[in-house]
């Protein structure tokens, strides 16, 4: 079991049409022995959209990680100071979220939880699902591509002809990016192919 008494806290952001890509490797870390805290932006807490109801994807996670999700400032506080997590992932992780990464804006639950993981010298990973990554949000993703305790996991363009600034993760990697971060290092290549 690769990650036997891996504490997680998974965060999901907005980028709703992707979530049904990252519940499967949620489940997949279960398998493998993480003790997995969902965390969820105010949009995906509270939204229900055409993918689905805000409250049906927490009663998913709840029965996939046996945890509450975490969704309020308050609850994610004490993250730095009590060292809750090994690793933090985001996935989807989308263009707002990079930009609140890049620019120290901690004004959601996903925010903060990543700023006092970072706190402590401990790994964030952020699987990207933006359609502005490489417009407005590039700079940001190069910002990013550059900090410290902060890796990716691999992505590319997923409709290069009809949305020519999207980037998706490969999400079926989260779980080797989260041993490669774990090492210190960020997993290669970082981009490819849809």
């Amino acid at each position: 079991m690769r990650f036997a008494n891996l504490k997680i806290g998974f965060a999901l952001t907005g980028s709703h049409c992707t979530i049904d890509q990252v519940l499967p490797n949620i489940q997949h870390l279960k398998d493998e022995g993480a003790d997995i805290t969902p965390i969820l932006s105010p949009v995906v807490a509270n939204t229900d959209t055409r993918f689905g109801k805000a409250e049906d994807l927490q009663k998913k996670l709840l029965y996939i990680t046996g945890n509450q999700a975490l969704t309020t400032l308050e609850e994610v506080e004490p993250i730095g100071p009590k060292k809750l997590f090994d690793v933090i992932i985001v996935a989807p992780c989308t263009g707002n979220t990079l930009a609140k990464l890049a620019l120290g804006i901690s004004d959601t639950s996903v925010a903060l939880a990543c700023k006092a993981q970072l706190r402590n010298n401990r790994p964030v990973i952020l699987a990207i699902s933006s359609n502005d990554a490489l417009s407005t949000n590039a700079r940001n993703l190069g910002i990013l591509l550059n900090k410290k305790y902060v890796y990716f996991v691999p992505f590319g363009q997923d409709a290069p002809q009809s949305k020519q600034t999207s980037l998706v993760a490969k999400m079926e990697l989260i779980p080797d990016t989260v041993l490669e971060a774990l090492s210190g290092r960020q997993i290669q290549p970082l981009l490819v192919s849809y």
